[in-house]
């Protein structure tokens, strides 16, 4: 069960750390972001209290692969990764939104259908739709990038240029972009047996102004996956979708009686149950990268991500 769930690192040429709900990026000399995925469990914009052994790592390894895969039709920030849970890149300035983009009626989108909405971030969802359904070309939902323990919020394309969030020349951009990366990622994911139905990709701007693809990456944590085999089947009966993604951390938290809202407590998770979760992340990283999970060494797992960083750095 050792994890790690927090850093306090002071590299050479260190001028800030930003710690997110499950990365920690540090700057270094206003020319590196050195980001270190742990095994912190989010879910409903809320951390847990307990970390997920080996999710880091998996998180981390996953978004490389997949930015390699797509470095060819999408720019990004990588330039390496000198330890399982660690990626250098170039130091960008992040768009203040998310960019969310939904092939099928599901998570977030069907509750909010579920309760009667039809309109999502300024784009009309079909009458008549179930759950898990596919829509008939896929839909951009952005939402606000909060600041930790702050809620994302949905937002719509003419909230974000009406509020100079993002320039209209930029956001055409940042549209074009998570299309070919969905599109991308139906592929690879179809290769695999699955079927990518949300996902969502942040973007930043490198110090020369290229746009380019930051933080993860077709993730269980920032994805969706069904299932190929059986979709169909399922959907005719009304049966659930065997999926592959948080959703079932997700899932587990509502039938405790949690959802992030005011005044709710977040349910004890006990060993067996965190080993569940760290075993089905696994399942999820051999699922989507079709490739066998080597676990690193996590004896002194702080002291292997120092070193490694600082021999990078140092070269």
């Amino acid at each position: 069960m050792n994890t790690i769930v927090d850093t306090n690192y002071n590299f050479p040429n260190q001028k800030s750390v930003y710690k997110g709900k499950v990365r920690e990026v540090y700057n270094i000399n206003d020319d590196l972001l050195v980001m270190i995925a742990t095994d912190r469990l989010s879910a409903f914009d809320v951390v847990m209290p307990r970390g997920i052994p080996f999710k880091g790592q998996i998180l981390n390894q996953i978004a490389t692969k997949m930015m390699k895969a797509t470095e060819d039709i999408v720019p990004n920030w990588l330039i390496n990764t000198p330890d399982p849970n660690v990626a250098v890149g170039h130091l960008c300035t992040p768009f203040k939104v998310e960019m969310v983009i939904r092939g099928y009626l599901s998570g977030h989108a069907a509750r909010e259908y579920k309760v009667g909405k039809r309109m999502l971030c300024g784009i009309a969802m079909p009458y008549g739709m179930k759950e898990n359904d596919k829509f008939s070309k896929p839909i951009i939902t952005p939402s606000t990038k909060a600041d930790n323990g702050e809620h994302d919020e949905d937002i719509s394309r003419e909230e974000i240029l009406s509020k100079g969030i993002v320039s209209e020349e930029d956001y055409i951009v940042l549209e074009a972009y998570t299309h070919k990366l969905f599109q991308r990622g139906t592929e690879i994911a179809a290769e695999r047996g699955l079927i990518l139905v949300d996902t969502k990709y942040e973007f930043g701007k490198t110090k020369d102004g290229e746009i380019v693809l930051i933080d993860e990456i077709h993730t269980p944590d920032s994805s969706r996956y069904f299932y190929a085999e059986g979709y169909t089947d399922r959907q005719q009966k009304g049966e659930s979708q065997k999926q592959l993604s948080k959703e079932f951390v997700r899932q587990w938290l509502i039938s405790k009686g949690f959802q992030g809202k005011e005044g709710q407590q977040i349910p004890e998770m006990d060993d067996e149950y965190i080993k569940s979760v760290s075993d089905r992340y696994i399942e999820l990283y051999e699922n989507i990268t079709g490739e066998r999970f080597v676990k690193a060494d996590v004896s002194e797992v702080a002291k292997r991500i120092e070193k490694n960083i600082l021999t990078y750095l140092n070269r």
